[in-house]
Parts: C-alpha cells; structure tokens; sequence
C-alpha cells in the first residue's frame, strides 16, 4: 500500500495505526525525525493533501465488511469517500433503513449477513 517499507518484525496493529496516521492530519508522529525508523525502513515523503485525494480517487469497487451493524448513514458517507462499493454487515440497527438509503445513493451495494461475531 503506497509503496511504505516497514521495519522487519512490525505487528499488524502497529502497521495499520501507522498507516491510519500516515494518511491523516498527525503523520509527523510516524515520519518525524526522531520516530520514523521504528515503523518504516526509509523513510516516507509527506502524504500531501492533493495526493491523498488522487489515491482515494483511484480506489474503486473496495469491499468493506463489519461484524457490527451500521448505526447511522455518515459511516456508509465515510466509507463512500473511500471508494467502498459493496458493504458486509450484520444489520439490526434501529436506522437500516436510513443506511440502505445511504447506500443507495451511491449505488453500494449492501448485504446484511445477520452475523455478529463481537459482543460486548
């Protein structure tokens, strides 16, 4: 994913934390001075805003699956941003209706497993 070389050994959290600041606002906190070389082995350029933008716009047809149902239509918006098309996801949420129509919008495509594998 965007050409990142990570340190040998790195854990699949870290990788992913690491990734989430790298695209987001707080990027210096993995590519600084001081702490780049404890996740990657060279360090990366600056992610700029117009590049975030030119790879999101090329992400297309990406599935996103959840073992939590969708409380509210921003996070079928959220994901749309992303490049979602196609949407797993439990259901029984109060508001499936107001996410089908969210989904709809966009012409997502949505599946409601009635699966929940997370309980709390």
């Amino acid at each position: 994913m965007l050409g990142l070389q990570f340190v040998d050994g790195i854990g699949r959290a870290d990788r992913d934390n690491a990734i989430d600041l790298y695209i987001g606002e707080e990027y210096m906190d993995v590519i600084g001075d001081d702490v780049w070389q404890k996740t990657f082995k060279v360090r990366p350029e600056v992610f700029t805003r117009e590049a975030k933008r030119a790879w999101l716009d090329g992400m297309k047809d990406v599935t996103l699956g959840s073992d939590a149902f969708f409380p509210f239509g921003d996070n079928v918006e959220r994901a749309h941003k992303s490049g979602v098309k196609y949407i797993a996801q439990p259901g029984g949420s109060v508001r499936d209706d107001n996410v089908i129509e969210t989904a709809d919008k966009y012409d997502m495509v949505m599946c409601f497993t009635g699966i929940r594998l997370f309980h709390h």
